[in-house]
């Protein structure tokens, strides 16, 4: 037969195996987000940023600085509990591939090209965490800034994980109109030096 042919049963079957695998993983993410409200936390953050950098009368910024640091606090706790939930994932389903595009079942024959869940949602906690904490005394409108950008890394691991760092950089840009290089570069070094470290950049 025509090399042509195998050729594209071979792209066909390459482009089922890959839906099949990334139901199997938005499917697990879920089943571990699901405790949480991440989302939700996440969303009330950014909206409340915004209120509070828009907000004129200096008392009611501050007020709504207060909220958020609230949240911030659940946010924290949720984020370590996932944290160790998802330490203990092994084998290919755990591993997310550093490739800009899926290759069918890299994370099972190529581990080495890719990089743990479980690494990547510890080093967001210790960051989100580390944010909340302030050590270094940043103004709320500097550390609301350096939050926003931990977040939406943390949303693109996510994204990632579920399908590839190529779709999950254009979903960053399209949703929140900032590139993945941006939002490492916004946030705190430690998490920068840690997804490099790991290879999740």
């Amino acid at each position: 037969m025509d090399v042509s042919f195998w050729i594209l049963v071979g792209a066909v079957g390459a482009f089922f195996y890959n839906r099949y695998d990334q139901a199997r993983r938005v499917l697990l993410l879920r089943a571990q987000l699901q405790p949480y409200q991440l989302e939700q936390l996440m969303q009330t953050l950014l909206e409340g940023y915004l209120r509070a950098q828009g907000e004129a009368d200096e008392e009611r910024r501050r007020s709504i600085w207060q909220v958020m640091e609230g949240h911030e606090a659940l946010l924290v706790s949720q984020l370590q509990r996932l944290a160790s939930d998802t330490a203990s994932l092994t084998g290919p389903m755990a591993r997310v591939s550093r490739l800009p595009l899926l290759l069918p079942g890299v994370t099972a024959w190529w581990p080495k090209a890719c990089f743990e869940l479980g690494q990547a949602f510890r080093i967001h906690a210790e960051g989100v965490t580390r944010v909340a904490h302030n050590p270094d005394g940043l103004s709320p409108r500097d550390k609301a800034f350096c939050m926003t950008a931990e977040l939406l890394l943390f949303q693109h691991t996510c994204h990632w994980y579920c399908r590839s760092r190529t779709t999950a950089s254009t979903r960053l840009v399209a949703r929140h109109q900032t590139s993945h290089a941006q939002a490492l570069a916004a946030a705190s070094a430690a998490t920068r030096e840690g997804l490099m470290a790991i290879g999740a950049v």
